[in-house]
C-alpha cells in the first residue's frame, strides 16, 4: 500500500514538472532535497574544493578517520543534481558500512558536455591516489547518470593504465544513451520516476556531437573485459531496467564479477525513499554489505 501511495505522489509531481526546462529542473531537486533535511547527526561533513570541483567528505562520528572511500557520483540525468540532492541517502551508506564518502560536483549539461564529468571523476580519482588513498580501498558508486559515470570511468582509467579502484556500485544506472532497450516502451507505463521523452533530449543535451554508441557515453557498448566486481540494483518498474540486465550480462560474459538485484514493482533508484521504504533501507544495507566484503571492516 505504502508503495503505491508512494508512486502515486511521484506521478502527480512528474506530471506538474516541464523537463525541458533545465533551471527549474535543478532548482526543483534542491528544494526537495532540502525540505527532507540533508544532514545526519551521526555523521560529519566536511566541504573542499579539487581543483574547480566542489567536493565533500562524508564521515562516520565512529570512524572519521577510515582509509576506506566510497567516490560517489550523483545522478540527474548529467543536467542535475548535486552533492545536497545526494548527501543523505549517501549518509545511509556511510552509516550502514562505517566506510566514508567523497562526493564531488562534476561539471553539468548543457553548460558542459561529454567528456567533462569523466574527466572529473577521473580528477577527483587521482587526487585520492595522490592523497594515499589505496585502490584496493576505493570503490566507486553512482545512481542513474551517475552510474553510467561510474562504469564510464572505470572503463577511462582501464584505458590509461591507471590502477583500478577495487569495486563498484550501481543504482538503476543509464548505461545506454541511444535509448535501445525494450524497457524503454513496456515500462513505460509503470515508471512514475522517469519521462521516456526526456531521455533523448537530455542525452543530446550531454552528447553534444558525440556519437551515443561511444562507449564512455553509453558503456552497454563498450569492451567491459577487466573491470572490477560491480553489483547493481534496479527495479522492475523502471524504464532503465534493460540497462541494467544487459549491461551485467555482457559484463558476466568478458569475465567481470557482476551481480544484479531486481527489486519487484520498485522503480528508479527506490533507495532513496529509505525514510519511508523498508524495502529501500533492506537494498542500502546490502549496497553497504558489499562494499564492507569488497574493500575491507
Amino acid at each position: 500500500m505504502l508503495l503505491s501511495i508512494l508512486k502515486y505522489s511521484i506521478r502527480k509531481f512528474k506530471n506538474k514538472s516541464d523537463w525541458r526546462d533545465i533551471t527549474r529542473v535543478r532548482y526543483g531537486f534542491e528544494k526537495i532535497a532540502s525540505k527532507y533535511g540533508t544532514h545526519n547527526k551521526a555523521c560529519r561533513y566536511e566541504p573542499f574544493m579539487i581543483d574547480h570541483m566542489k567536493a565533500e567528505w562524508i564521515m562516520s562520528i565512529d570512524k572519521p578517520d577510515t582509509n576506506r572511500v566510497l567516490l560517489y557520483f550523483h545522478g540527474g540525468g548529467y543536467a542535475a543534481g548535486s552533492i545536497n540532492t545526494h548527501r543523505a541517502h549517501i549518509s545511509q551508506l556511510v552509516m550502514y558500512s562505517g566506510i566514508k564518502a567523497l562526493m564531488i560536483d562534476y561539471r553539468l549539461a548543457p553548460e558542459n558536455k561529454f567528456p567533462a564529468p569523466i574527466d572529473d571523476a577521473v580528477l577527483a580519482y587521482e587526487w585520492l591516489l595522490k592523497n594515499n588513498y589505496l585502490p584496493e580501498r576505493i570503490a566507486f558508486g553512482g545512481d542513474s547518470a551517475g552510474g553510467g559515470l561510474t562504469v564510464a570511468t572505470l572503463l577511462n582509467l582501464r584505458d590509461q593504465n591507471i590502477p583500478l579502484p577495487k569495486c563498484a556500485i550501481c543504482m538503476s544506472p543509464w548505461l545506454d544513451l541511444t535509448q535501445s532497450g525494450e524497457s524503454q516502451s513496456t515500462k513505460e507505463q509503470a515508471e512514475p520516476m522517469l519521462i521516456r521523452e526526456a531521455l533523448p533530449v537530455w542525452a543530446a543535451n550531454y552528447l553534444g556531437e558525440t556519437d551515443p554508441k561511444n562507449p564512455y557515453a553509453s558503456p552497454l557498448f563498450a569492451d567491459l573485459n577487466g573491470l572490477p566486481p560491480i553489483y547493481i540494483q534496479v527495479g522492475s518498474a523502471e524504464i532503465l531496467l534493460d540497462d541494467s540486465v544487459r549491461f551485467a550480462q555482457k559484463a558476466k560474459e568478458a569475465g567481470v564479477n557482476v551481480s544484479i538485484d531486481i527489486y519487484e514493482r520498485y522503480f528508479h533508484v527506490f533507495q532513496a525513499f529509505y525514510q519511508v521504504l523498508r524495502t529501500a533501507r533492506v537494498a542500502n544495507r546490502k549496497l553497504a554489505a558489499f562494499l564492507v566484503q569488497q574493500i575491507g571492516d
